[in-house]
C-alpha cells in the first residue's frame, strides 16, 4: 500500500515553540489580509481579474515552509502564499498583479503566470497540469547534480485529468526523480464537481499506478501540510517521486466574476469551520493563551507592512508600447561565435551523408559541453529509429543520452525545465508527425516563456520529417509551417550536409529554443565532402546556392534538390535559374529574398508542404507587399497537393510538387 493519511496531532512533539508559531502564523495571515484587499480593489475596478486561495493558505505557507530555500516550487493561481513565504520583494509582486510595468513580466502577462528563479519558484501557464512535466525537468537537473533540493508541483483536481499529469508522474517514476506533486483538492473545477472529474475513491490512489508513493493530508491543517511535505521531500530524494493529495475547499468562485451559487450552503458553512487561519488561532489561544487584542495587533502590523508597496503599485507606471521593445522581447539576444573564422587554414574535410553530419554535430556538442543531453524514445542502446545516436550510450552514459517512455508533451516539459537550470537539452521526435502529441508544450510554454518572464530557453527539438521515403499518412508530413505563427520559436530546415552539420551544431548553442526538420529523404541518399567538425554558422540566413538572372526559385530542404536538378535542365536550354535556400522558416531572411527577387524580377515558390497554408503562402504574401514593383509576372506557388500523404510510391510522386515543378517553370518563364 503506497497511500497513506497524514494529520497532525495535540501532543505532537514537533508542534513549534511560541516564536516560531507566531512566524507561521503571519506567514498564514499575511496572503489572506493581501487577497482581502485584492477583493476591496476589485469591487473598487481598481483590478480586472482575481483568483482567490482564501481558505487554502495552508498548503502554500505549509509547502514553502517545510521545503528548502534551493528546492524549486510551481505554484498554481491560488498559491499567493507560495510568494509571500518566499519573501519575494512585494513592490514588483503587486505591479506584477496589476500589470504594472515594474512587475516581473513587464505588464506582458497576468496574475501569478510568472516567477522568479532568484527566489526558485516557476509559474504557471493557464492550460492546467502544463507545469508538472516542467517540474520533472528541474528535478532532473537536480538529480544530475546531485545537489539535494527536490521540484514541487501544486495542481488542482481538476488537472488532474489532464495527460500533461499522467506524463509527468510517469515519467517522475520511471526516472526516480526528486519531485512532488501536490494535488490542491478543493472541491470543484470551475463548478464542476469532483464527482463528476473522476471514479476512484481518493486522488491519491493513483499513486499506486504510477509506483509512486502516495500521502493524503488535510490541506487545511499547516502541521499537517509541513509533515507530509518532509516526509515527501525525504523520499523524493531517495528516488521515490511522491503524490499529495491535500483535501481543503475553494471559499470563494474560481474567479471572482463566477460566483458560488453552485455549491450547496451547508458545505460552505462546514468547510468555514475548517478555515485553517481559524484553526491556527484555536491552536495559539489552546497553547500559549493568544488572546484576540493579540490577533488583531497582528493583522493591524501585516496591513502596514505592505500598504506602502501596495499603493505605489496602484500608482506606478503602465507599460508603454513600444513596438520594437516587443519584438526584441521575444528572443534571448542571437549565439554568436567569438572566434575568428579560419578561411586560410586548410581544414580536414571527410566525406559525410546527411544523417552523418547529424550524428557527428550532436556528438560534438556533447563532448564539448557537459550540459548538453539528448532524450527521446529508443535514442540509448537502440541509438534511435534512424541510428543516428548508435553508440552514444558507451561514450555518453545513461545520465545523458535518456530513453524516454512515449510521451510528446511529457519530454518537452521536461526539456523546458532542463532549460530553466541551465542545462541545454535535445529532444528527438521520433518521427515529426508525433509532434502534434507537444503542441501545447511546445507553442504555449516553451515559445512564450522568454517573452514572459524567464532567460532564454535552450531547447532543440529535432523532428525527421517529409515524404518520398513510402511512409504514408502518419510517418511523412511536413510541419513546418504548424509554428511559425508561434513568436519564440526558431524553425530550421537545413537541405545540405554541410548545413545539417553547421545548423544542428549552432542550434545547440543557440539559447532560443528551435525546431530542427531533418529530412528522411536525405538522411542516406545524400552526401558530400565537408569538415570534420562542426562550426557555428548564422542561422537566420538564407543562402543562394546558384546564381542566376532569369527566375529564383526560393525553396528549403528536399526541394532545394528539385530545384537543383530543374535549374540544371534550364541551363540546357540557356536558362539562369537561381536558387535561395531559405534554411530558416522563423526568422526570415527577407533582405536575400527581396535581393534575388529584385534581381531576376520572376519568383516561383517551392515547398513540400500541400498548397493550403504552407511556409511560401506567407513569402508570398510578403513579396507580394514588398517586391511588387519588380516582379514581370505573378508569384508562382509550387506545392504538393491538399490532401494526406499517401502510402503507395505512384500516389506519393503524383502528391508531390516535384511532380508538377517542370510545367510551372515554363509557365512561368513564358508568362
Amino acid at each position: 500500500m503506497f497511500s497513506r493519511l497524514i494529520t497532525s496531532k495535540k501532543n505532537d512533539t514537533h508542534l513549534p515553540k511560541l516564536d516560531s508559531a507566531l512566524d507561521l502564523y503571519d506567514s498564514l495571515l499575511l496572503p489572506r489580509l493581501i487577497e482581502e484587499k485584492m477583493l476591496t480593489l476589485l469591487r473598487q475596478n481598481k483590478i480586472s481579474k482575481w483568483f482567490s486561495g482564501i481558505g487554502q493558505e495552508a498548503i502554500s505557507v505549509g509547502v514553502t515552509n517545510a521545503c528548502h530555500n534551493e528546492d524549486f516550487l510551481l505554484p498554481m493561481h491560488r498559491n499567493l502564499g507560495v510568494f509571500t513565504s518566499r519573501n519575494v520583494p512585494l513592490y514588483p509582486l503587486f505591479c506584477q498583479l496589476f500589470g504594472k510595468a515594474d512587475g516581473f513580466s513587464s505588464g506582458r502577462e497576468r496574475s501569478f503566470h510568472f516567477g522568479s528563479l532568484e527566489h526558485r519558484i516557476v509559474g504557471m501557464i493557464s492550460h492546467l497540469a502544463a507545469m508538472m512535466p516542467v517540474a520533472d525537468g528541474l528535478a532532473l537537473a537536480n538529480k544530475l547534480r546531485d545537489n539535494q533540493s527536490i521540484a514541487v508541483s501544486f495542481c488542482g483536481d481538476g488537472a488532474t485529468s489532464e495527460g500533461d499529469f499522467h506524463e509527468a508522474l510517469n515519467l517522475a517514476a520511471v526516472w526516480n526523480l526528486p519531485v512532488v506533486f501536490i494535488i490542491e483538492n478543493n472541491g470543484y473545477g470551475l463548478s464542476t464537481p469532483t464527482s463528476q472529474q473522476y471514479a476512484c475513491e481518493h486522488l491519491v490512489d493513483r499513486a499506486i499506478g504510477y509506483g509512486v508513493k502516495g500521502i493524503q493530508v488535510d490541506g487545511n491543517d499547516i502541521f499537517a501540510v509541513m509533515n507530509a511535505i518532509k516526509e515527501a521531500r525525504a523520499s523524493a530524494l531517495k528516488g521515490k517521486p511522491v503524490l499529495i493529495e491535500a483535501q481543503t475547499f475553494r471559499m470563494r468562485g474560481h474567479e471572482e466574476a463566477s460566483g458560488t451559487a453552485y455549491v450547496p450552503k451547508d458545505m460552505m458553512a462546514e468547510w468555514a469551520r475548517k478555515d485553517p487561519i481559524v484553526r491556527f488561532e484555536q491552536y495559539l489561544r489552546q497553547n500559549f493563551d493568544y488572546t484576540d487584542q493579540q490577533f488583531s495587533e497582528h493583522s493591524k502590523r501585516l496591513r502596514e507592512l505592505f500598504k506602502t508597496d501596495l499603493n505605489k503599485a496602484l500608482v506606478a507606471n503602465n507599460p508603454s508600447f513600444d513596438e520594437e521593445v516587443e519584438r526584441a522581447a521575444i528572443f534571448a539576444p542571437q549565439y554568436r561565435s567569438s572566434s575568428t573564422p579560419e578561411a586560410t587554414v586548410t581544414k580536414n574535410v571527410v566525406e559525410k551523408r546527411f544523417v552523418d553530419a547529424i550524428s557527428s554535430a550532436l556528438s560534438q556538442s556533447l563532448r564539448e559541453d557537459e550540459k548538453v543531453l539528448l532524450m527521446g524514445q529508443d535514442v540509448a542502446e537502440y541509438g534511435g529509429v534512424f541510428k543516428i545516436s548508435d553508440g552514444f550510450l558507451s561514450e555518453f552514459g545513461e545520465q545523458r543520452i535518456r530513453n524516454t517512455p512515449i510521451i510528446e508533451s511529457g519530454i518537452l516539459g521536461a526539456a523546458l525545465g532542463l532549460s530553466l537550470d541551465g542545462f541545454k537539452p535535445i529532444v528527438e521526435m521520433q518521427f515529426a508527425d508525433f509532434v502534434s502529441c507537444g503542441m501545447n508544450q511546445i507553442i504555449q510554454n516553451i515559445a512564450k516563456s522568454h517573452y514572459r518572464w524567464t532567460p532564454g530557453i535552450n531547447v532543440t527539438i529535432r523532428l525527421p520529417h517529409g515524404a518520398g521515403v513510402g511512409a504514408g499518412p502518419f510517418h511523412s508530413q511536413s510541419p513546418e509551417s504548424w509554428f511559425m505563427p508561434h513568436a519564440g520559436l526558431k524553425i530550421l530546415v537545413p537541405s545540405t550536409v554541410e548545413d545539417a552539420q553547421n545548423m544542428l551544431y549552432s542550434a545547440i548553442l543557440e539559447p532560443n529554443p528551435v525546431l530542427f526538420f531533418e529530412h528522411k529523404r536525405l538522411y542516406r541518399s545524400l552526401r558530400e565532402a565537408v569538415p570534420a567538425k562542426a562550426e557555428w554558422t548564422d542561422i537566420h540566413a538564407a543562402r543562394v546556392l546558384r546564381e542566376g538572372n532569369d527566375m529564383s526559385i526560393i525553396t528549403f530542404g528536399w526541394p532545394v534538390h528539385w530545384a537543383i536538378d530543374m535549374a540544371t535542365e534550364m541551363a540546357q536550354q540557356g536558362i539562369s535559374v537561381e536558387i535561395v535556400d531559405l534554411r530558416s522558416l522563423a526568422p526570415i531572411d527577407w533582405s536575400t529574398l527581396l535581393g534575388s527577387v529584385k534581381k531576376t524580377n520572376r519568383v516561383l515558390l517551392l515547398q513540400e508542404a500541400s498548397e493550403i497554408m504552407g511556409p511560401m503562402s506567407e513569402i508570398a504574401a510578403y513579396l507580394s507587399e514588398h517586391a511588387f514593383q519588380w516582379l514581370d509576372a505573378p508569384i508562382k506557388r509550387v506545392s504538393s497537393i491538399h490532401t494526406p500523404i499517401p502510402f503507395n510510391k505512384n500516389l506519393e510522386d503524383g502528391y508531390l510538387g516535384q511532380h508538377r515543378l517542370r510545367e510551372q517553370v515554363l509557365d512561368l518563364l513564358n508568362y
